[in-house]
């Protein structure tokens, strides 16, 4: 009898079906205005020569992030690694991690596959980054299902509304 494969902190992998095209998916990660309407409070993308990106990121791009329930003073910061204008979107996050997101039709449906890797195996990182992301990405995923095939909004928006999990 053989032992069980020793789970891999470094990453994980999510997946959704979202009946969207797959150029709409698309345009909600990667834009502004996109990632806005289901994602976060306020998405700023920096051109690598220090302008705002109007329109699509693209890689080399600079982005800070604030998310609805949070101050000014929480955000992430990262860099656009891949943005090739049709089914695939990379970039920094948590530090040193990195997430992809695949948009791919299966089955006749349109799926969204994140993977977050790069994740440290510190014992703060597994819980702080590991756990809280898969979590988190698992709230915002079937958000922006939610939004697109609906336009339902899911997320907490009352900054007083602490400690839930859609903010």
């Amino acid at each position: 009898m053989t032992s069980p494969k020793p789970y891999d902190w470094t990453q994980f992998r999510t997946r959704i079906p979202i009946k969207a095209s797959m150029r709409d998916i698309y345009n909600a990660w990667t834009t502004r205005e996109g990632l806005e309407k289901w994602f976060l409070r306020s998405a700023e993308f920096v051109t690598p020569d220090g302008h705002a990106r109007s329109g699509a990121v693209q890689k080399g791009d600079q982005y800070t992030w604030r998310w609805f329930g949070y101050g000014n003073d929480a955000h992430q910061t990262g860099e656009v690694r891949e943005s090739n204008g049709k089914d695939y979107f990379s970039f920094t996050f948590a530090g040193s991690c990195i997430v992809s997101v695949y948009i791919q039709n299966e089955a006749d449906e349109t799926v969204v596959q994140l993977v977050q890797s790069n994740i440290p195996t510190d014992e703060k990182s597994m819980s702080g980054i590991h756990v809280n992301c898969h979590g988190g990405w698992t709230f915002y995923l079937a958000n922006l299902k939610s939004y697109l095939e609906g336009g339902i909004d899911l997320r907490n928006k009352n900054e007083h509304i602490k400690n839930v999990i859609s903010s």
